[in-house]
């Protein structure tokens, strides 16, 4: 079984090599920033975002294209707030 430190370190691994330089930077930052401080559920919220990929993750931040609805939650809303601080 995965540790709770393991499991975000791999998180923000992976938030920081998605594939594009914007969602890398993006994501990578929000990871190091947010991620201790979530519940494990959000965790499994942002896990779940990530396995969407990098390109439709940065179209729902910009808005260019409505996420699904069993993924905008919380942890959706942190990174798009997040993205307007940048």
């Amino acid at each position: 079984m995965e540790t709770r430190e393991n499991r975000i370190r791999r998180l923000i691994y992976q938030s920081s090599y998605t594939g594009t330089r914007e969602t890398d930077l993006l994501l990578g930052q929000f990871a190091n920033r947010y991620l201790n401080n979530l519940e494990d559920q959000q965790l499994d919220d942002y896990e779940a975002l990530l396995a969407q990929g990098d390109q439709n993750i940065l179209a729902w931040v910009r808005g260019d294209l409505k996420i699904p609805d069993n993924l905008n939650g919380t942890v959706f809303l942190l990174v798009k707030d997040f993205n307007t601080t940048l």
